[in-house]
């Protein structure tokens, strides 16, 4: 692999904070196939990427979007049409459960006083939104955070298709289909995964 980081910093997510970054990395490779990233400083969505973390780059996650699946990358996605949601993923273990749970954060990063199972949480949220406005959780730099720490937790921004003004609408479904899709299948392989013991 080149020695070389992404020109693009916001696909470099620096790990130098966390206490226990082995933990965050397997953690955060669930969301590989699972969830798409979006990079601000280039306005463009990721569903196809690979997450990797380079011997030459101690404790950095790097993400490297699929160069031969042009059709999987979004363009001209205004920085305005992604937003954060105040919603983490948290790993069930934190709160002496498993599976992943679906939680707020208080101010000083500290848990909130609500989880609740992530895929019934979520599946709830989805049927609350509006048709023109359904909910499309996405990743970007930063989101990955500890608790703790200890624990790694993803908190999640959401995309607004409708709010993409150099976008057709045409790409907007094609965005939201994706999305959606992988959501699903982020829902079917908890469904999977063996139970993990609580530390």
């Amino acid at each position: 692999m080149s020695t070389e980081l992404p020109t693009n910093s916001d696909l470099a997510w620096d790990l130098d904070d966390f206490a226990q970054a082995q933990r965050a990395m397997e953690f955060v490779l669930q969301f590989e196939t699972t969830l798409c990233v979006f990079s601000p400083s280039v306005e463009q969505i990721y569903s196809t990427y690979n997450m990797f973390f380079p011997d030459d780059w101690d404790r950095k996650l790097v993400i490297l979007p699929d160069a031969g699946a042009y059709h999987d990358t979004f363009y001209h996605v205004d920085r305005t049409a992604v937003t954060a949601t105040g919603l983490y993923v948290i790993p069930g273990e934190l709160i002496g459960k498993t599976g992943l749970y679906l939680a707020n954060v208080d101010d000083d990063r500290s848990l909130g006083s609500r989880q609740i199972p992530f895929e019934a949480g979520l599946r709830r949220i989805i049927s609350q939104r509006p048709a023109h406005d359904p909910f499309l959780p996405v990743l970007a730099k930063g989101d990955l955070r500890e608790l703790e720490q200890s624990w790694p937790v993803m908190h999640l921004h959401r995309v607004h298709p409708n709010s993409i003004e150099n976008m057709s609408d045409l790409d907007r479904t094609n965005l939201t289909n994706v999305i959606a899709e992988k959501l699903e299948s982020l829902f079917i392989s908890q469904k999977k995964a063996p139970a993990n013991k609580v530390a």
